[in-house]
């Protein structure tokens, strides 16, 4: 089985994908004060799904891989970054 996935990057907050899907994997970068990025479910005011707490850091980039199928979003997905200069996010 093939799964295909969509990178999406972010420098600010904002919509990551406009219907369901699952975050498979996040890469992002600190700015050098720790941060967080929030994940939810129906936008901006939706569900709060997940909440990654990012290390202080301005020149180290970062990989979380999510386990399993990842972050599942039934409406659509939308994340927060705080104190980050961006964030690419896996989908599919």
């Amino acid at each position: 089985m093939t799964t295909q996935l969509t990178a999406v990057h972010l420098t600010s907050s904002g919509s990551v994908l406009g219907q369901a899907g699952r975050v498979r994997d996040i890469f992002f970068v600190g700015n050098g004060t720790a941060g967080t990025i929030t994940l939810k479910d129906g936008g901006s005011s939706g569900t709060t799904v997940a909440v990654i707490d990012v290390p202080a850091s301005a020149v180290v980039s970062n990989y979380l891989k999510l386990t399993g199928l990842g972050l599942k979003f039934n409406t659509s997905i939308y994340a927060t970054l705080s104190n980050l200069t961006g964030a690419t996010f896996f989908i599919g």
